[in-house]
C-alpha cells in the first residue's frame, strides 16, 4: 500500500490540516473567552475537589477510630450519580445552558455551606444522643446534592460547551479538551494538599475556609461562564425552538396525563429511564468507553491501597506525596501528548497507542512485583515508575475517548450520552 492510500484510509476522524494563517486570528480572538471558560471551570473544579477531600478529613476527626462514616459518606455520594446520571444528563440536554449552568453553581455552592454548618455542630456536639445521626444524614443528603450539580456543571462544560465554543472560535478541539483535563488535574492534585494542611493545624479552621472559599468564588463563577454565554451566539442557537418544542410536549401530556392510568405512566417513565441505557449500549463507542470505565477500575493508581502499600515498605509520608506528584506529572504530560498525537494520526489509531503504552507500563512494573520481593522498597520504586508512566496512556486514551463521543453525540442529548460514558475520575 502507498504512502497516499495509508493517509487517505487513516481515520474517519483524522482532523484536517488548516494553514497557521487561518487559525492564528481566531484563537488571538479567542483567548478572553477561553481564559473566563478556564477561570469557571477551574473554580468549580477546585472547590469540589476541596470539598470532597476535606469533608472525608472532617468526618475522620469526628468520628475517630472509625473509617465507617467516611466510607458510608462517599459511597452514598458517588451511587447518587451513578443512579441519576440518565436523569441529569436529560435535564441539562433540555434546560437553557446559562440557566443550567448556573442552577449548578447554586446547587454546588449552597450545600456546601450548609455541610460545612453541620460539620462545625458536629465537632461539638450538644443536646440529645439523636442529633449527631440526625446531621450526619442530613450532611450526606447534600453531599449528594452537591455531587449532582458537580456532575451536571463539569459534563456541560466538558462534553457540550467546549464543543460549541471549539467549533464557534474555530480553535482545535483536542487542544481544548486537553486544557480542561490539566485545570482536573491540577485541582485535584493541589486542592487536597491545600486542605489537609489546614486540617492538620485545625478541623474548625479548615471547615470554615472550606465555606468561605466556595462563598468567595460563587459570584467569580457566576458571571464568568455568563460572559462566555454572550460572546459566543452559537450557545443559544435553535434555543427558542427547542422551548417551543418543550412547551408543545407539555401541553399535549398535560392534555393526556387525566387519560392514563398509574401503571401506564410507571411504565412510560421506566422506558425513558432505560433508553439512554439502549442507545449508549447499541452506540458504536460503546465498547470503547466502557473500557475506560474498567481501565479506572484498578489499584494500580496513587488511591488509598497503593499509599497504604508503599507506607508498609517504608516509605514515609513526604516520600509518597512525592511520587504522588511524580504521577500527576506524568499524567500532565498526556495530556499534551494526546492533542499532539490525535493531530497527526487521528483519534482512534492514537487511543490504541495509549492502551498499548499503559498495558506495556503495567505489565513491567507487575511482572517485578509478581517475581522479586514485593516488600523491597527496590521492587516498590519499579512498581511506582510503572503505574506513573502507565498514567500518560490512561490519559491520552481517556482525551481519544472524549473527542471521539463529541464527534458521535448529537447537540440535543450530549449531556445525558456524556454523562453515561464519564468513568469515576
Amino acid at each position: 500500500m502507498s504512502r497516499g492510500d495509508s493517509t487517505d484510509e487513516a481515520e474517519p476522524f483524522l482532523p484536517p490540516s488548516s494553514s497557521s494563517e487561518s487559525i492564528e486570528t481566531p484563537i488571538r480572538a479567542s483567548k478572553p473567552v477561553l481564559i473566563r471558560l478556564y477561570i469557571s471551570h477551574s473554580l468549580s473544579t477546585w472547590n469540589s475537589r476541596m470539598f470532597e477531600f476535606g469533608s472525608v478529613l472532617f468526618l475522620a476527626s469526628i468520628f475517630p477510630g472509625t473509617l465507617l462514616y467516611a466510607s458510608v459518606y462517599a459511597l452514598v455520594r458517588s451511587l447518587s450519580a451513578v443512579l441519576l446520571s440518565s436523569w441529569l444528563g436529560s435535564v441539562v440536554d433540555r434546560s437553557n445552558r446559562l440557566k443550567a449552568i448556573r442552577h449548578s453553581i447554586i446547587w454546588q455552592r449552597l450545600p456546601v455551606a450548609l455541610s460545612c454548618a453541620c460539620f462545625a455542630a458536629l465537632l461539638t456536639p450538644l443536646g440529645p444522643s439523636y442529633i449527631s445521626p440526625l446531621l450526619f444524614a442530613v450532611v450526606i443528603l447534600l453531599a449528594c446534592f452537591e455531587k449532582l450539580a458537580y456532575t451536571a456543571n463539569t459534563v456541560a462544560v466538558e462534553r457540550d460547551w467546549a464543543i460549541v465554543v471549539s467549533d464557534a472560535l474555530q480553535i482545535p478541539r483536542q487542544d481544548l479538551n486537553a486544557f480542561m483535563r490539566r485545570i482536573d488535574l491540577f485541582c485535584k492534585l493541589l486542592a487536597p494538599v491545600v486542605i489537609s494542611l489546614i486540617d492538620s493545624f485545625s478541623t474548625r479552621v479548615a471547615i470554615w475556609t472550606t465555606l468561605g472559599i466556595n462563598a468567595s468564588c460563587v459570584l467569580v463563577e457566576y458571571f464568568a461562564i455568563a460572559q462566555v454565554y454572550k460572546s459566543v451566539p452559537e450557545l443559544v442557537r435553535n434555543q427558542e425552538t427547542d422551548e417551543n418544542r418543550n412547551e408543545g410536549e407539555a401541553a399535549i401530556s398535560d392534555g393526556q396525563i387525566a387519560q392514563r392510568s398509574l401503571a401506564h405512566s410507571t411504565v412510560q417513565y421506566a422506558r425513558s429511564a432505560v433508553a439512554p441505557w439502549r442507545e449508549y449500549v447499541s452506540s458504536p463507542l460503546f465498547l470503547a468507553s466502557f473500557a475506560l470505565s474498567l481501565l479506572y477500575l484498578t489499584v494500580l493508581s496513587f488511591g488509598t491501597t497503593m499509599t497504604t502499600y508503599l507506607l508498609h515498605t517504608g516509605f514515609n509520608s513526604l516520600q509518597v506525596s512525592g511520587m504522588r506528584i511524580g504521577a500527576v506529572i506524568a499524567e500532565l504530560s498526556g495530556t499534551w501528548a494526546a492533542p499532539f498525537i490525535m493531530n497527526r494520526i487521528g483519534p482512534i489509531r492514537s487511543g490504541l497507542w495509549f492502551l498499548n503504552w499503559q498495558f506495556t507500563c503495567l505489565a513491567a512494573a507487575v511482572a517485578a512485583f509478581a517475581f522479586f520481593d514485593n516488600n523491597s522498597q527496590l521492587v516498590a520504586v519499579s512498581l511506582i515508575v510503572g503505574v506513573a508512566l502507565s498514567r500518560i496512556g490512561l490519559w491520552g486514551f481517556d482525551l481519544s475517548v472524549q473527542f471521539l463521543v463529541q464527534e458521535v453525540s448529537n447537540g440535543r442529548e450530549r449531556a445525558q450520552a456524556s454523562l453515561l460514558t464519564v468513568p469515576g475520575r
